[in-house]
């Protein structure tokens, strides 16, 4: 009788491959030592995937999918970020395997579900559309993913973990409720480029250029203003001596 095909091969070696990821990273990550760990044959692993960078591409897919239907029932961003970081700490493995490298080909021109669903409300709840929050939601995502990470590789458990979990909620309420009061605000560093683009598949682009890193050089006129306005402060200084 023919041996019947294992419906579970394919999840069993994703989840090896989630697991050998978080333990050793790309070193850790070989064909056979996934084929080991699932339980299976290193033909059978390359039978299915042609190498690791596809079984990466698999597992990055499928975790992106699921984070994504955790939170897109939710219906406030308060209630997205909860969710958010529940499925990190949840699947953990997956979750460190899909954030590796995310910058860069091929990651940077796959879907980015979630990240668009939350600067999609991040524009309903602002006003204006999603693009013009691209940077207040890298604060917001940096947040949560900086927690979630500390507490998967800090093994944080017990009020530890609850309240790491709820501070982190309480920083984002905050900082939304900042963009709403203050929509003018001035931000550090350079403004953010329009060729600076993430989250749009393969319209996603990141930019190397020198100028969006280093500081602005002051212009002759700007020069002289400060110049200007450090005399006049050393003349106030010295008439209330």
């Amino acid at each position: 009788m023919p041996r019947q095909a294992d419906p579970q091969l394919e999840q069993r070696i994703l989840d090896a491959a989630c697991r050998l990821w978080a333990r050793g990273g790309e070193r850790a990550l070989t064909m056979r030592g996934v084929a080991k760990a699932a339980g299976t044959t290193t033909p059978t692993v390359y039978g299915r995937y042609h190498d690791r960078e596809a079984i990466l591409r698999s597992v990055r897919h499928q975790t992106r999918s699921e984070l994504f239907a955790a939170v897109n029932p939710t219906r406030t961003l308060p209630q997205a970020c909860h969710s958010y970081l529940e499925f990190a700490l949840q699947h953990p493995h997956a979750y460190e395997v899909l954030f590796d490298g995310f910058a860069q080909p091929p990651s940077l021109h796959e879907p980015w579900p979630t990240f668009n669903l939350l600067r999609l409300n991040l524009a309903r709840r602002l006003g204006g559309t999603p693009r013009q929050y691209t940077r207040l939601m890298l604060s917001l995502w940096s947040l949560l993913h900086g927690t979630a990470m500390l507490m998967i590789r800090g093994r944080v458990s017990g009020p530890l973990r609850v309240q790491m979990f709820h501070s982190c909620l309480d920083a984002v309420e905050a900082i939304i409720a900042d963009a709403a009061r203050s929509k003018s605000k001035v931000y550090s560093g350079p403004k953010w480029p329009a060729h600076l683009i993430l989250g749009e598949a393969e319209e996603s682009k990141v930019s190397h250029s020198e100028d969006d890193f280093s500081p602005k050089r002051a212009t002759p006129k700007q020069r002289n203003s400060s110049k200007r306005k450090s005399a006049a402060d050393l003349r106030s200084a010295r008439s209330s001596a």
